[in-house]
């Protein structure tokens, strides 16, 4: 087997498992307040329905549609049926997906809603950086803080 041909089948079984989840969360493991997040997510109920994909990580293969350095500068979901949303709306996804946090999915996606936390979110961005360096300070942990990006 030529090289290109085990790319294209590392390709295939990563397209594979994905599809087995449906729902795939893309997420900054060397950030601190997003592995306490996500890891507050994946212990939730029907998390295990959910594929949780640590973009941190060297030589991690996102997708053709995003980058991997879009996945780390913002947070992002492919839905079941294949399309990439990120933001607010990523949230809402995520939240809809399980069972506990559907309540603030329905509430987010009344009228005038989504603007508003895009808008929060938009606003939490840049100060992302200096919470996860406070957070390091106070002893917060990273799933992935070896093979951070700088």
């Amino acid at each position: 087997m030529h090289k290109t041909d085990k790319a294209v089948a590392a390709v295939k079984l990563v397209e594979a498992e994905v599809n087995q989840y449906g729902t795939t969360v893309y997420y900054d493991g060397s950030c601190p307040l997003c592995s306490v997040e996500i890891g507050h997510y994946a212990s939730c109920e029907g998390a295990d329905r959910l594929h949780f994909l640590d973009v941190s990580k060297a030589g991690v293969r996102v997708s053709d549609d995003l980058t991997r350095q879009d996945a780390m500068s913002r947070f992002h979901v492919r839905r079941s049926d294949g399309e990439l949303v990120s933001g607010a709306r990523g949230f809402v996804e995520l939240w809809d997906a399980l069972p506990k946090w559907r309540w603030l999915a329905r509430v987010a996606r009344l009228p005038g809603a989504m603007p508003l936390l895009e808008l929060a979110y938009r606003g939490f961005l840049p100060i992302r950086p200096t919470l996860s360096r406070i957070a390091c300070w106070i002893g917060v942990k990273p799933v992935n803080h070896t093979d951070t990006l700088t």
